[in-house]
């Protein structure tokens, strides 16, 4: 049984040349042996960060999701346990790839054709946690037909969209990968690299919770793939039916109408 592959689009992740080693922070934790921003002085930290972008890395765009962004910096902080040098230095990667990839000029239009498929989508509704919620149907996800680029700028544009929906006091989505129907042509390994890149590097723990809902047997090849690259990321992902969709994660007025019973 052949999956279906394609040369990837490679990513650089390399330290760029202009990083110097910065100094190794720690920080004491607290009394329950963790780190926590109550625990330490972030204001102080996320200024410290700002200095360093601002002195080594002054090309780099200012405003929301810039250099100077704090709420950025401080989700980055908290990503990397509050290592100043670690967040600058992947704070620096996803600053660069949001300007690369155009980030910023993403739109509903921009990815209209794929976008009008609902191959993709950010439901209407919150789960029962408040966190948004993307959807996927896999068996609308043909990687011999589509585009690779366009299907990349449409995951990104969701993945947006759905973090523009959290509320405060939010941090995460919920994603479901609707596996009904799923076959061999669906199969894209190289697609699912790219998001788990695009998670881990530049959406890092923006990702809650993962619904494989209702994998089919062919589905298993693909899985023993791509469950290495998720690491201890794969304690995420949950497989389970519609049922279990319908009744843990939504309500009866706001689950999504392909759950309904």
């Amino acid at each position: 049984m052949a999956l279906s592959f394609r040369p990837p689009i490679r990513l650089s992740f390399s330290r760029p040349a202009c990083c110097r080693r910065l100094p190794h922070r720690t920080f004491a934790a607290s009394s329950q042996n963790q780190i926590t921003p109550s625990s330490i002085d972030t204001s102080k930290l996320i200024s410290e960060v700002k200095r360093i972008l601002e002195r080594e890395h002054l090309s780099l765009p200012i405003g929301k999701n810039g250099r100077d962004d704090e709420d950025m910096i401080l989700w980055f902080l908290k990503d990397r346990k509050f290592s100043v040098e670690e967040a600058v230095a992947k704070l620096t990667k996803a600053i660069k790839w949001r300007e690369d990839f155009g980030v910023s000029m993403l739109s509903e239009d921009s990815v209209k054709s794929l976008y009008n498929t609902r191959k993709a989508y950010v439901h209407d509704f919150l789960d029962v946690k408040g966190r948004p919620v993307l959807v996927v149907v896999a068996s609308k996800h043909f990687p011999e037909k589509q585009d690779a680029n366009e299907n990349e700028r449409l995951c990104v544009y969701l993945i947006e969209k759905a973090l523009s929906k959290c509320s405060p006091g939010t941090e995460d989505i919920l994603g479901i990968f609707d596996l009904r129907g799923f076959s061999t042509d669906n199969s894209d390994f190289f697609f699912l690299k790219f998001l788990i890149d695009v998670f881990y590097y530049y959406y890092p723990k923006r990702l809650g919770q993962v619904l494989f809902v209702d994998a089919p047997f062919v589905f298993q090849p693909l899985w023993q793939l791509v469950r290495p690259l998720l690491k201890s990321y794969a304690s995420l992902v949950r497989f389970c039916d519609a049922k279990t969709v319908r009744e843990e994660f939504f309500t009866e007025d706001t689950v999504p109408d392909a759950f309904k019973g």
